[in-house]
């Protein structure tokens, strides 16, 4: 089943559509203080997060950003307490297995990145279901970023290419960025135009490390639960005031 057209919303008050990212990424950064913060455990914070996210995905779909990619769990996060690297794995496949309905009646294309083969064969499975599923939706493109670092994905790519090369299937000298480009996690999407990290942290974790050569980058002190439209506005609103030169003058 597939939904009509999108029909976008109004804007809100300071922004211009022709001046919107196409492209959206966010580091979710915060559900465990949000929830030390609450009095509650940090599962409680990575449940908020969740909602969080939702709200985003529909907000970009409503006002037409065309992609929207996110930081779930990095390479680095399997170093967390195994009790909540557990629940998260669970969450994940929870979350995929009940919002699938909906992403589909949506329209929005659902995208996985990372070492996937990792990752639970259940949680595989129900990652596998839900691109299957939505991979001719076009409303939004919706990249979730699972057991990824930047770092791995490029040597995967230069392991990759070398292998070619050794095979001939290629040569040195053909090897440009587009060919790069093609062996990453991300091989057809576009580069952010505009990255988000919640919680005041001003580093890119080990996120899209290629792909944001050029991409803007706003940070807000706002813990992830607690990131909704208002400050998504406020980001855009910045994003807009910017002078993007790709490295010319």
């Amino acid at each position: 089943m597939k939904a009509q057209q999108t029909e976008l919303q109004e804007l809100p008050p300071g922004l211009k559509r022709e001046l919107l990212p196409k492209h959206v990424a966010v580091i979710m950064d915060g559900n465990g203080r949000w929830a030390k913060r609450q009095g509650l455990p940090r599962i409680m914070g990575h449940k908020r997060g969740v909602d969080a996210l939702k709200d985003l995905l529909r907000c970009c779909k409503d006002w037409g950003i065309q992609a929207l990619t996110a930081y779930a769990f990095s390479t680095e996060n399997w170093k967390r307490p195994q009790e909540e690297v557990d629940f998260l794995m669970t969450l994940f496949q929870r979350v995929l297995r009940q919002e699938l309905r909906e992403m589909v009646e949506e329209n929005v294309q659902i995208q996985f990145v990372g070492n996937l083969n990792a990752l639970p064969r259940s949680l595989q499975a129900e990652i596998s279901r839900s691109m299957a599923e939505t991979k001719d939706n076009r409303s939004i493109r919706f990249t979730v970023a699972t057991n990824y670092g930047g770092r791995q994905e490029i040597l995967q790519a230069c392991r990759a290419i070398a292998q070619k090369v050794q095979q001939g299937l290629l040569q040195p000298d053909e090897i440009d960025e587009a060919v790069f480009e093609r062996h990453l996690y991300t091989a057809g999407i576009s580069d952010p135009d505009l990255l988000i990290r919640t919680s005041g942290e001003m580093r890119l974790s080990n996120f899209l490390l290629w792909q944001m050569a050029y991409g803007e980058i706003y940070i807000t002190d706002t813990l992830w639960p607690d990131f909704d439209r208002v400050e998504f506005h406020r980001a855009l609103c910045a994003y807009q005031q910017r002078e993007r030169r790709f490295g010319s003058v």
